[in-house]
């Protein structure tokens, strides 16, 4: 039990003991998105969770925005690990190139309409404020455990299809932009859309089909 101050003076808050400041106030962040999406990221509320006062968290963040950003990163990462589990959960027993590049692919797109389902306050930080901009290269935090980003990891599924001769090198071109833009699409209609009220089976049975109907445009 903290001993009370002697009379006249004000109680010392407890000291932070964690080891790892920046990191608490990152996982204080990503519970708060977590839990009410990017509006629920206030600075003053991380740092109560992670038990400093507020002025500590300048010594790892110049502010909000700098702490959303952190926590946008960190979502992106959890996003490309989440596409990754789905490709290797789909591919574990193929062995056929043309079935495992089609099924890594698919897996891409569905679970990225899972991750959005799981994970709603992530999925919507990791596009909120600064967009992820595919023209500037990957951050770090970006990253899977293959090292790559989502976008990244979609457009090698892409490639795998067209060495595997499940998709013609002609219609390679531009081919990951389309099909990143009907799963957000999808994902975006049934987190703030008309789809909302829908159950997660009929979504999941909707992102099935819209992935092979981009897997069919793309080889037409």
């Amino acid at each position: 039990m903290t001993p009370a101050a002697p009379a006249g003076q004000t109680a010392r808050r407890p000291t932070y003991r964690h080891g790892d400041l920046r990191r608490a106030l990152l996982d204080a962040g990503i519970a708060l998105v977590r839990e009410g999406g990017p509006p629920a990221l206030v600075l003053r509320e991380a740092t109560r969770r992670a038990g400093v006062v507020p002025n500590a968290a300048y010594r790892h963040f110049a502010g909000h925005a700098a702490l959303l950003d952190a926590v946008r990163g960190a979502a992106l990462g959890l996003m490309a690990r989440a596409m990754e589990a789905e490709i290797d959960h789909a591919t574990r027993h193929l062995s056929a190139p043309v079935a495992r590049a089609r099924a890594a692919f698919k897996a891409v797109g569905t679970g990225y309409v899972r991750f959005a389902l799981a994970e709603p306050g992530l999925f919507r930080t990791a596009f909120v404020a600064q967009p992820f901009d595919v023209a500037n290269g990957s951050r770090d935090d970006f990253r899977g455990d293959s090292g790559r980003d989502p976008f990244e990891i979609l457009c090698g599924t892409l490639d795998d299809m067209v060495t595997a001769g499940a998709l013609g090198a002609a219609q390679r071109p531009g081919a990951e932009f389309l099909a990143w833009s009907a799963v957000h699409g999808l994902a975006m209609l049934a987190l703030d859309g008309p789809l909302r009220a829908l159950p997660a089976a009929h979504i999941e049975a909707m992102a099935q089909r819209a992935v092979a109907m981009v897997e069919q445009g793309l080889a037409g």
